[in-house]
């Protein structure tokens, strides 16, 4: 017997937990797979898409961090990811380790979107951590990459004996590698893909194999698995460590509770599915957003479709198609929501913009709301889409 089995007797590399899934974690499990799907067929403007990705990417990495204590805001996040923020002297080691897990993020991207096969090997969870741990603070005696040869305590858990965390990662990458998280039915494939990035993020806190960096090390290979399995778009994958941080106490409760006598991994896995879901829901609502604007626009253009290709047509129509969508503008504001409009503005009469006014409601693009503050109508492109019973039916 290894000392782990005693001392760590739920390291037992068995997933029999997900068979015991509430029947409405299941039900969540099957919208997930659906909105996937969508989220991976949905065409995209070429500028939304890389937002999206941009968006998700430094939210994942920010929040990989976060959890372990750095104070970089999502716009300093950001501005690592675009060049345009540099933190000063005191906080270099705050950005140094944004940029590791942004690196580690875009090389995994680069080779999955490329097609290559990547295993789950103890040498990959050793580089994982070699990269997100270059070049920042840790502790003395601590080798980035290279397993610990030391006991470890975090908080008031005791990390698996450091004797056993070679043989644990080997244990690991075969249990993960092999037929346990493999199933014919796309559906049941779905869970069990999802199930097996959760449960490499859980064994990989649980044996604790460095020194330092082990939360970082278990989101990658979780984001890893996430990405390459084919159903799951690289955007989503990086949902759960945002869930993660934005439900920080939550997540600590319940890596806890997972390495209590008798619990199992089954909270930790309802959490996970639940915050996977959120974050899915909130990303097709992005996608569905910019879809309704396409939409708009198109709308647009067909109303004009019969109207005089004139000068006056084409700033009407730029006026119109400036117009926050959903919101109100005041009627002083509209000749200066773009710099185009204002240029067009500037050379017209005084009475133009009233003109404009009064072709557009005639078209049916504007309304005029209380105190002289104009919507544009981008509502009605809501009774294109399929009909159905309001909720209270």
């Amino acid at each position: 017997m290894r000392e782990y089995e005693r001392t760590h007797p739920w390291i037992n590399f068995t997933a029999t937990d997900i068979n015991d899934v509430r029947p409405q974690h299941w039900m969540m499990l099957g919208e997930a797979r659906s909105k996937c799907e969508h989220l991976a067929g949905a065409p995209l403007k070429p500028g939304v898409a890389q937002e999206i990705y941009g968006v998700t990417l430094v939210k994942g990495a920010l929040a990989t961090t976060a959890i372990e204590g750095n104070t970089l805001s999502e716009d300093q996040a950001r501005g690592i990811f675009d060049g345009s923020y540099k933190a000063p002297q005191s906080r270099q080691y705050q950005e140094q380790e944004v940029r590791n897990v942004l690196d580690a993020l875009e090389g995994l991207h680069d080779r999955i979107v490329a097609g290559e096969n990547i295993p789950v090997t103890p040498e990959l969870i050793c580089e994982f951590n070699r990269q997100i741990l270059k070049d920042t603070h840790y502790r003395d005696g601590v080798v980035p990459g290279v397993i610990r040869t030391e006991s470890v305590v975090v908080g008031s858990y005791r990390a698996a004996p450091a004797e056993d965390c070679a043989y644990l990662l080997e244990r690991l990458a075969d249990w993960l590698n092999g037929p346990v998280f493999v199933h014919d039915d796309p559906q049941f494939q779905f869970a069990l893909t999802l199930a097996k990035a959760v449960y490499a993020h859980l064994y990989i806190a649980w044996i604790h194999p460095f020194g330092d960096g082990n939360g970082r090390t278990a989101r990658l290979l979780e984001f890893l698995i996430l990405a390459r399995c084919g159903t799951v778009p690289i955007p989503a994958a990086h949902l759960l460590s945002d869930h993660y941080n934005l439900t920080r106490s939550r997540y600590y409760n319940e890596l806890a509770r997972s390495s209590k006598p008798g619990q199992g991994t089954l909270g930790f896995l309802a959490y996970a599915i639940e915050g996977f879901i959120d974050g899915i829901r909130e990303t097709i609502g992005m996608v569905r957003a910019q879809q309704l604007e396409v939409a708009w626009v198109n709308h647009v253009h067909e109303r004009f479709a019969a109207q005089p290709n004139t000068k006056a047509s084409a700033r009407q129509r730029s006026l119109v198609l400036a117009m926050p969508m959903g919101g109100a503008v005041s009627r002083d504001d509209l000749e200066g929501l773009t710099p185009r409009l204002a240029k067009m503005y500037a050379v017209a009469g005084p009475r133009t913009l009233s003109r404009d006014l009064n072709t557009l409601r005639r078209l049916g693009l504007v309304r005029q709301g209380r105190r002289d503050r104009w919507h544009a109508r981008s509502e009605v492109v809501e009774a294109f889409m399929p009909p159905a019973a309001s909720n209270d039916s």
